[in-house]
């Protein structure tokens, strides 16, 4: 592989390139490359196939093996995603404002891109298209480092996105993959100053803590999701149960599914055997407080770390609350700023929760899974922002962007 320095000087030229190109020219790429997914999804499933056969043989957890997998129908969800973008209103050169000064400046200020995103992700391999488009679309050229898991899935992905972007005549540097899986290029990927202007970094927290405590690059953070749903005591039974079995066992490796459950003491002993009914159809472990084991033999007790912890896993906590501020407050000192819901049919409630809750996402009577860029109707997302400088939760094109200021005279000097 060659030099670091030099694949920033590359992405760096790559960008200045990429700003330049009409919406025409980026959005008839994005489908180009969709069609050349699509054309090649064997090969592509067959790169995968390595992957999965070294993941099973180091006894990867089989949430991260499901992360980790491509088929007909994700590949078919990764080109979709691409067309979806396709389809988007272009953010660059938008002019957000204009205002005019008593000394006669038009003072506009219109988005840009970013110019070179650098992102630092674990074993999702779909990430590596997300990430294409969604920085291709926003006219930044993106330099990728994937984790060894998926090495030969990204190779694959990358090689027919450069090769798509070359038929159409268009840079292929847009997209640079970082082929070496030592960790030393991360650490040298998140010191590069000089050629990248923003680090992201997807995974689980020990990545992303990494990446937050060492980088020199400017960081927009995606956290993991502990994310909870609160069953309110005049909730729709049924309604939660659907909603829970959702969030917990749809996908339980992704950052929003959910992992903590909240009850009102007062229907603790009605609903909580419903609820366990219907997340032992998966067999998921429930882990609870002293009012929620009374509630039903088969939860097991819960550990202070189960509070705040991330399973990724058919495991979910579940703590009893006394009231709707005690919810509130449970879940403010235990999420990580994911995506938190209340299961209720009282608007006052459900406003008191939007209200106070902090987090990305908040919601009423709906699985936290919908926190997702293409569920947002952004075409893919390149992460989940849980921080509050720059970009909150799923970050679309926008995010993706900045803007500079543009001032128009005709000859004023400052007295």
């Amino acid at each position: 592989m060659e030099a670091l320095e030099i694949m920033g000087q590359r992405a760096k030229k790559a960008s200045r390139i990429i700003a330049k190109l009409g919406a025409t020219s980026k959005n008839d790429a994005l489908i180009s490359v969709a069609r050349e997914l699509e054309a090649h999804a064997d090969e592509i499933k067959e790169a995968n196939s390595i992957d999965l056969e070294a993941a099973h043989k180091n006894g990867m957890k089989p949430a991260l093996i499901d992360r980790l997998t491509l088929t007909d129908a994700r590949i078919e969800g990764m080109a979709e995603g691409l067309r979806q973008l396709a389809s988007l209103d272009d953010p660059i050169g938008e002019i957000t404002s204009v205002k005019t000064r008593p000394n006669g400046l038009m003072i506009g200020y219109k988005r840009v891109p970013l110019g070179v995103v650098g992102i630092i992700y674990e074993s999702r391999p779909n990430v590596t298209v997300d990430a294409f488009g969604l920085t291709f679309k926003s006219g930044n050229a993106v330099i990728l480092r994937g984790g060894s898991d998926s090495i030969n899935s990204n190779l694959k992905l990358v090689g027919i996105i450069r090769e798509s972007l070359a038929k159409s005549g268009l840079c292929e540097d847009a997209v640079l993959l970082i082929s070496d899986t030592d960790r030393k290029y991360v650490n040298e990927l998140m010191k590069m100053n000089d050629y990248v202007d923003v680090i992201i970094p997807r995974g689980g927290a020990g990545l992303i803590k990494n990446v937050v405590n060492n980088s020199t690059v400017p960081v927009i953070e995606t956290g993991t999701g502990n994310c909870h749903i609160y069953v309110h005591e005049d909730a729709d039974f049924n309604m939660a149960c659907d909603i829970i079995y959702n969030a917990k066992t749809q996908r339980i490796g992704v950052c929003n599914a959910c992992e903590s459950l909240v009850v009102h003491k007062n229907i603790a002993d009605t609903f909580i055997p419903l609820v366990v009914d219907r997340l032992k159809e998966k067999n998921v472990e429930v882990r609870g407080d002293e009012t929620a084991c009374a509630a039903d033999s088969r939860i097991v007790p819960a550990k202070e770390e189960d509070w705040g912890k991330e399973y990724l896993d058919y495991i979910i906590s579940l703590k009893t609350v006394s009231s709707l501020e005690e919810a509130i407050e449970h879940i403010n000192k235990y999420n990580t700023g994911h995506s938190e819901a209340i299961i209720t049919n009282d608007y006052k409630s459900s406003k008191k929760f939007l209200d106070e809750i902090d987090a990305a996402a908040v919601y009423v009577n709906a699985s936290t899974r919908f926190t997702d860029g293409f569920e947002f109707g952004f075409g893919a997302e390149i992460g989940i922002s849980t921080q509050k400088i720059h970009a909150r939760g799923p970050m679309g094109l926008e995010a993706l962007t900045t803007g500079k200021y543009v001032i128009l005279g005709d000859g004023q000097v400052r007295k």
